[in-house]
């Protein structure tokens, strides 16, 4: 955890650089702030029913264990926030501008309005994540709330161009899309346990080249399941090569999946760099968001995209 608290980092807003701008004390401050944000988030979990886990996050004490400062893990996290922040503004702005829509278009604007709510509670759960020192259920949460954005967002987009045309499908070809994103939405999961996995890994004194080794059934899982994400998706473009005029999106299917693969294979193979970390996320994330595209896609009239 590059900060111990959200929305600052170390309490200020721009986070420090080295470990001799923080209080002697720094580990043991920021360990009681995340204490009081998770006895409240608790109470938030009993109220819906979720009693045992949030006695599971109260008598973790592993979770209150502050990091020694680092600064790069710091900056990098600072950044993510910031670039968050910007899709936040982004988004703002999309609501504010669906508001004179919301009688002749009312998806547009309603589904922007659902849009900022989504990315307002995403907002706040990050918080969550942080305050839990990445608790391993709440990264899962995280990253699927942040494709239900994607969701919002694609179908926004597919709404709102004038431009967009009807791909043609047959009911088989149309099983097989819905194979495939459930099917990439299982590796997704997959890999956030095998993000979680390599999480408790780095904690412990191993070097980097031997946490792949370490790695349990989630990983076995998750590179296992890759090769059924690369065949269901060949037999899609193929079919729809035969049946439907659209090429560019199958296509670009195929080379975002190969670019998975490589980039999971890089990590196996080269200790988990830290640049593919993110690369390999960002692809999986955009084979959800063209697989979206085409779903939407099939139910778009050219005649009046908006309505």
């Amino acid at each position: 955890m590059g900060c111990p608290d959200w929305p600052k980092c170390f309490g200020t807003w721009v986070p420090p650089t080295s470990v001799d701008q923080l209080p002697e004390d720094y580990k043991n401050t920021f360990s009681q702030y995340r204490e009081k944000k998770n006895q409240k988030f608790a109470r938030y979990l009993s109220a819906i029913g979720l009693t045992e886990t949030a006695n599971e996050l109260l008598n973790n004490k592993s979770i209150l264990e502050e990091a020694d400062f680092n600064a790069s893990k710091t900056w990098i996290e600072y950044v993510n926030r910031l670039l968050g922040v910007i899709v936040g503004f982004l988004i703002l702005a999309l609501a504010v501008k669906s508001i004179p829509l919301r009688k002749a278009f009312p998806k547009v604007f309603y589904f922007s309005m659902a849009t900022l709510l989504a990315v307002l509670v995403q907002g706040w759960f990050g918080s969550i994540v942080v305050s839990t020192n990445l608790t391993t259920w709440t990264i899962t949460v995280h990253m699927f709330l942040a494709l239900f954005i994607v969701l919002l967002l694609v179908y926004l987009y597919t709404i709102s161009d004038q431009h967009t045309h009807r791909i043609s499908m047959d009911w088989g070809l149309r099983w097989i899309l819905f194979t495939c994103m459930t099917v990439v939405l299982i590796q997704i999961f997959w890999g956030t346990q095998v993000r979680q996995a390599i999480d408790r890994i780095a904690s412990s004194s191993l070097t980097r080249d031997s946490w792949i080794a370490q790695l349990g059934l989630e990983f076995f899982i998750h590179r296992s399941f890759s090769w059924l994400v690369l065949g269901l998706h060949v037999i899609l473009v193929v079919k729809m090569a035969k049946t439907s005029a659209e090429k560019t999106l199958p296509a670009s299917l195929i080379v975002l999946i190969l670019g998975t693969l490589l980039s999971g294979a890089g990590m196996a193979y080269f200790s988990v760099p830290y640049l593919l970390q993110p690369v390999h996320l960002l692809l999986g994330t955009m084979i959800f968001g063209v697989q979206l595209l085409l779903l939407f896609r099939l139910e778009t009239k050219r005649s009046n995209a908006l309505v």
